[in-house]
């Protein structure tokens, strides 16, 4: 089979409409598929090695000109036709992932070709839909699609919300590496050594600083939580343009010593964090289902999540194994990081039962195959 995936993002870019198109095409190289990309350069720099080749669409800002006439997106839309209609014709299978013009010319184009297409969406396609009136691409892209996949069920449940009902819809989990295995205390222990961690209490959040990830709000609850455990340490994995604002944030809070900015750390690296961790927070405003939740708890750490759909959609899942707090409520954040590490634990077997049968790599691939065999039988 020959899989032609479109997609905004490839690694480094650290973003689940990155990961999953490179995971995606390492299974399915891995299984004979001949596998092909067009993606437009990833913004963290250099691209990682790649299980196919990729055609680059460069990301150009319009000219003032352009903006005048308004003839920029245009510009861009040829460019990305030119770019992607050979590979879209000679695919068995297209993938397109999020939205954005690329996936909506990739989209017009394989309808223009014939060409089925699997569209999967990630959270903010959803979140942030609004109907237009005349041409509306992403509404015709959504619609003419052979199947539809869901990165989490309240994702589906508010496209059906916003009248976005439609046949062969999906929600297929993102998956979780086989780094994050379950750690109990002994394995927990022994990472925070081999990271040179002696802090006593550990915290873990594992986010792009952004708005949305909430992590001013983490570090106003380090101001609380540091009152009744002195010894407690707070590590942010990431980087984004809030990298100043935070570390102001920590000055401001009396913090700074308790909260360290690890940057960009590779998936190895974030895996020991969450395994060494007593507790996961996830603060964020919004999201979808979060990744880096599930890959704590595989790791055996519990969760602190805001009330995020997403974060609700885990403790649905993972029960006491993840906390819900109020979104933008530090004092309630804080409450509950101080309860979580005067009464430590590991995460429950029925948590490494559920990751083990919904969320690794074997399950979310065989998802997929079935929706493309399905799409192809058509």
């Amino acid at each position: 089979m020959r899989i032609v995936h479109l997609t905004p993002h490839l690694p480094p870019d650290q973003a689940a409409n990155a990961l999953l198109p490179y995971q995606l095409g390492e299974w399915a190289a891995a299984r004979g598929d001949t596998v092909l990309y067009v993606a437009h350069p990833p913004r963290a720099g250099a691209s990682a090695a790649l299980p196919g080749d990729v055609t680059w669409v460069p990301r150009r800002q319009p000219s003032v000109w352009q903006k005048t006439v308004r003839v920029g997106s245009f510009a861009a839309a040829a460019r990305i036709w030119r770019a992607a209609a050979p590979r879209i014709a000679s695919a068995d299978v297209v993938h397109i992932h999020s939205n954005g013009l690329l996936a909506e010319v990739g989209a017009s184009i394989a309808l223009r070709l014939g060409k089925p297409y699997v569209l999967t969406l990630y959270g903010t396609e959803i979140w942030h839909y609004q109907a237009r009136r005349g041409l509306d691409l992403f509404t015709r892209a959504y619609r003419g699609a052979a199947a539809v996949v869901f990165y989490s069920e309240r994702l589906l449940l508010r496209a059906r919300e916003l009248a976005l009902g439609r046949f062969d819809c999906h929600v297929i989990y993102p998956p979780v590496s086989a780094s994050f295995t379950f750690h109990d205390w002994v394995g927990q222990q022994e990472e925070r050594l081999k990271l040179g961690i002696s802090a006593r209490h550990l915290i873990v959040n594992v986010k792009r600083l952004h708005p949305l990830a909430g992590q001013h709000v983490l570090i106003e609850a380090m101001g609380e939580i540091v009152r009744e455990h002195p010894d407690a340490r707070l590590v942010i994995c990431g980087t984004g343009e809030r990298l100043r604002d935070l570390q102001h944030g920590a000055r401001a809070a009396g913090v700074e010593r308790h909260v360290v900015f690890a940057g960009l750390v590779d998936n190895t690296m974030v895996a020991r964090y969450c395994a060494a961790a007593d507790l996961f927070a996830l603060p964020s405003l919004l999201e979808a289902l979060p990744t880096v939740a599930v890959e704590a708890l595989a790791a055996g750490t519990p969760v602190v999540s805001s009330d995020n759909p997403g974060g609700l959609e885990l403790n649905d899942l993972f029960g006491r194994d993840v906390e819900i707090v109020p979104r933008e409520n530090a004092l309630a954040l804080a409450d509950a990081i101080r309860a979580g590490l005067r009464d430590k634990r590991r995460t429950t077997p029925a948590t490494g039962k559920i990751v083990s049968e919904r969320f690794r790599a074997d399950t979310v691939a065989r998802q997929y195959w079935d929706v493309y065999d399905a799409i192809r039988r058509r």
